[in-house]
């Protein structure tokens, strides 16, 4: 219990923001994301120094950070140049990443539903509230496009089948709860709960169920200390980008946290695609990149 009582105090945190005004609401509830929500990105480094140290040693950081970084480059340049493909790319991705790893079997239509429900339901349950968040993240102007809302109600569609097609109710609950939190609270901070509160925890919890994928992540203390490193570059990475958003305050912090959540889903995704061995492309790719790295680095220490 002592694990999850700061979650628990987040959650309430973020459920008093409602009764604030929108430009101080969207500021408490991006520095939760980005004090609490980050942190589970960050463990990317410690896996990958899993993965990378045996075969080339003290290059492994090296190795990590430039494609990480070029990937992560690539998607803040295609906000700038594609901004409404980029929007509708990084919720589909999302919605994929959010289901993968949310989902207990790993079945197609338990991604979609699980994945789509912090993406389509603030939609349709908030539609205005949830527009002004994506097109202020994507510097789009006007209404939604008849897309997103059409996508939207698809998910509905899926989500009614899929909870008609449960036969274990019980596991329906954790779901209920959060779609309850979309319904009630403003879209933001909503969402703020869903990442602080289910996905991260989950995240860090399989990281340190899984000691292969990460051995000196043992607890809760070690995950926080050992993303400390690579959260503080985040943030100052962030902090130099700030020069390149206007608008108010509140605007600016949400398009500049958003898209580098964004940017770091892709090379997040491709990581966990090469360690779980999902795609036979990218293990072939990730070994020619750490053949690569052998033959240049020094002998492992």
């Amino acid at each position: 219990m002592i694990a999850i009582r700061p979650v628990w105090l987040a959650a309430l945190l973020l459920m008093a923001t409602a009764a604030l005004p929108w430009q101080t609401r969207w500021l408490v509830d991006l520095a939760v994301i980005i004090v609490l929500g980050v942190p589970h990105g960050a463990l990317d480094g410690e896996i990958a120094r899993t993965m990378l140290r045996p075969r080339v040693g003290g290059w492994w950081f090296v190795v990590f950070a430039l494609p990480y970084m070029a990937l992560f480059a690539c998607v803040l340049i295609a906000w700038r140049v594609a901004p409404a493909a980029t929007l509708g790319g990084f919720l589909a991705a999302s919605v994929w990443h959010f289901g993968t790893e949310d989902s207990r079997s790993g079945a197609w239509d338990d991604i979609l539903a699980c994945g789509g429900l912090p993406i389509a339901l603030p939609l349709l349950v908030h539609p205005d509230d949830t527009w002004r968040v994506f097109a202020t993240v994507a510097r789009l102007a006007g209404a939604a496009p008849w897309w997103l809302t059409a996508c939207a109600w698809l998910w509905a569609g899926l989500a009614v089948v899929w909870v008609a097609r449960r036969d274990d109710w019980a596991a329906l609950r954790g779901p209920a709860v959060m779609a309850a939190g979309f319904v009630v609270l403003p879209p933001l901070a909503a969402f703020a709960i869903y990442f602080v509160c289910v996905h991260a925890p989950a995240h860090v919890a399989a990281v340190i169920a899984d000691r292969r994928r990460a051995p000196r992540v043992t607890d809760q203390v070690s995950a926080a200390r050992l993303a400390l490193p690579i959260t503080a570059l985040t943030v100052l990475i962030g902090a130099s980008l700030w020069p390149l958003y206007g608008g108010v305050p509140a605007e600016r912090l949400l398009a500049l946290t958003v898209q580098v959540l964004a940017a770091l889903t892709l090379p997040h995704m491709v990581l966990e695609l090469v360690v779980e061995g999902r795609s036979s492309f990218l293990k072939r790719g990730s070994k020619k990149l750490f053949d690569l790295g052998a033959r240049l680095s020094l002998p492992a220490r």
